[in-house]
């Protein structure tokens, strides 16, 4: 885990007495010698945690006289206006409900809604690194009010780019809500509100379902560079072949592409794998049509199962087995937390985790007839 720095730790306890109205009525902060002394720290360090809540809009420093808590006039006016930084929207069916819903949960509280640089849903399909920058800046200049952020996957650097973004818009004194995942590497954890799902019981609850249909070899199955909420997938299967005494297949986490033919036999020949836990109902739907092509016939000679439960889950040749994503629930708890973390920015950064449910369909082999 790594340690919050301290000129973070001394900006956060400045916050909150601002926001206690410890300084009232004159609004005037202890001088930089006398924040030394009470936090134990070197000059710099001070001066670096002032620099932030400045930039913040936090406070102001006047030369010759002090640093005093700023009045911002149209403070309540730009928390009326909220930013959604989705790369995946577009592209990712769970965001598009996901977002559909805040927005409605924007308009029954008067809030408008910045759907990437527009008020229109969809309107901006742009999902490269260059383009989430640009609106971090947009959200900046306008002053919102709040920022849900689904970090990046699938793409270079992208711990490096979701950090920056994330940074960009604490610095500025925006809030923000990440949606589904982190932007730090399981089982690390970032000091930001996190709405999603319990991914690591849904990987155990997937695991167990097919363990009790006597699946003993078990594979998962993901796309390289993938969120670290496939990493806690993979640990909740984890715990529950030790919960099982069951001992994994070499190389049981396979990393590439379903489509790739020649990873897809990689992954059937020679290996005797009962079933493939996928990262997501995506990979599983293009594994299906792998197998299919390889001759494998699912579920009789191998179980597939996937993650998010998405429309077409029902509409593959074999009907699949996932775990399925409370949208609509994650958005309201995001926007809930979101009003939470504008009313009150001082406490402390929180998982807010819903539990998962097993959908059970054909490809697990569930509806198989019974050996014997």
């Amino acid at each position: 885990m790594t340690q919050t720095p301290k000129h973070r730790d001394i900006s956060r306890e400045l916050r909150a007495d601002i926001a206690a109205g410890r300084y009232a009525p004159t609004g005037r902060l202890p001088s930089e010698p006398q924040l030394v002394r009470r936090f134990g720290v070197s000059r710099p360090t001070v001066a670096r945690a002032l620099r932030d809540l400045q930039h913040e809009g936090l406070i102001e420093r006047r030369a010759g006289s002090g640093t005093f808590v700023r009045k911002s006039a149209d403070a309540a006016a730009a928390t009326r206006l909220l930013g959604l930084l989705i790369p995946g929207l577009g592209t990712t069916e769970i965001f598009e409900v996901i977002c559909g819903e805040l927005a409605s949960l924007a308009r029954v509280h008067d809030y408008s809604l910045l759907w990437g640089g527009s008020s229109q849903p969809r309107l901006d399909t742009d999902a490269s690194i260059d383009h989430a920058e640009e609106l971090c800046r947009q959200f900046i200049t306008r002053r919102v009010g709040g920022v849900f952020f689904a970090p990046f996957e699938l793409t270079p650097q992208q711990e490096r780019a979701n950090r920056k973004f994330a940074e960009m818009l604490r610095q500025a004194g925006i809030p923000v809500v990440l949606l589904d995942r982190d932007i730090q590497s399981f089982p690390n954890r970032s000091d930001f509100d996190l709405v999603g799902i319990d991914n690591v019981a849904g990987g155990f609850l997937l695991a167990e379902h097919l363990i009790k249909l006597g699946c003993e070899h078990i594979r998962f199955v993901t796309r390289p560079l993938s969120a670290p909420t496939v990493d806690a997938r993979v640990a909740g299967v984890r715990e529950a072949l030790v919960r099982h005494r069951l001992e994994p297949l070499p190389h049981w986490i396979a990393s590439g592409d379903p489509a790739d033919m020649k990873f897809v036999r990689s992954l059937i020949t020679g290996r005797q794998t009962d079933a493939f836990i996928c990262a997501n109902d995506y990979t599983a739907a293009v594994l299906l049509r792998s197998l299919e092509v390889a001759g494998m016939r699912v579920p009789r000679d191998v179980r597939v199962v996937g993650f998010d439960d998405v429309k077409y889950a029902t509409l593959l040749s074999v009907p699949l087995t996932t775990i399925h994503q409370p949208c609509r629930d994650i958005a309201v708890i995001a926007f809930r937390a979101m009003m939470e973390r504008i009313a009150e920015p001082t406490i402390p950064a929180r998982s807010l985790m819903l539990m998962p449910r097993l959908v059970v369909r054909e490809s697990c082999g569930a509806y198989l007839p019974r050996r014997g």
